[in-house]
């Protein structure tokens, strides 16, 4: 008759070789925890850096995320102080402190490059917005999801999301067609935070103009 010590070690070997023959997941399987995890959340805060490098510019910002359904999305900078980027669900709005105007353009016209964050907000099908979807181990016990953004072959090359094995973001990498690359992580992320709805309405300065961005080309 086995002793404790001996049916504990049996049933771990058991459980080891079951992971080893399931082996990683799919590109799909990654792809639709991705969706599962955001599909369950009302709302998230989290930190997030973001880094630019191209045309011989360079350029590291940082602040906090906040995201919350349907349609909203607000980018508070404390690096550089004063600079949001904010989608109240029917317009998305531009400003950095100092500016002589903020910038406007409807929420469904926008092509900016914070906008692959709207995985996060739980209204995308990865498997559906990304062609050629490839799947990679990374550090840390994380994966990454590579495709194509459909729609947007003209200026994006390929974006790049690492996840971890729950499927939450915590870094997106967008590749231009020109050769700049922007990154941005995320950090200490909060599920259904409580976020007031005040968060995702702007008003402008005293004095600074609002002007009707066009979409891009």
């Amino acid at each position: 008759m086995l002793n404790g010590g001996l049916v504990m070690a049996a049933v771990l070997f058991c459980v080891a070789a079951v992971g080893a023959q399931q082996g990683p997941p799919s590109a799909e399987e990654m792809a639709q925890r991705v969706d599962r995890h955001y599909d369950l959340l009302r709302s998230l805060e989290a930190g997030f850096s973001e880094s630019y490098s191209g045309l011989g510019v360079m350029r590291t910002e940082s602040g906090t995320l906040f995201l919350r359904k349907p349609g909203r999305m607000m980018w508070r900078y404390s690096s550089p102080p004063g600079k949001i980027f904010l989608l109240d669900g029917k317009y998305a709005w531009f400003y950095a402190q100092g500016d002589a105007q903020v910038q406007r353009i409807p929420a469904n016209e926008l092509d900016d490059l914070r906008s692959p964050v709207r995985f996060l907000l739980g209204h995308t099908q990865l498997e559906k917005e990304l062609t050629g979807l490839t799947l990679a181990e990374a550090a840390n016990d994380c994966f990454t999801l590579t495709g194509q953004p459909k729609g947007q072959e003209k200026r994006v090359a390929r974006l790049t999301l690492t996840v971890t094995r729950e499927g939450a973001i915590t870094a997106i990498v967008v590749e231009e067609a020109d050769g700049a690359i922007t990154r941005f992580g995320f950090t200490d992320e909060e599920p259904n935070a409580e976020i007031p709805a005040a968060t995702f309405r702007f008003t402008p300065p005293a004095g600074v103009p609002v002007v009707d961005a066009m979409p891009p080309v």
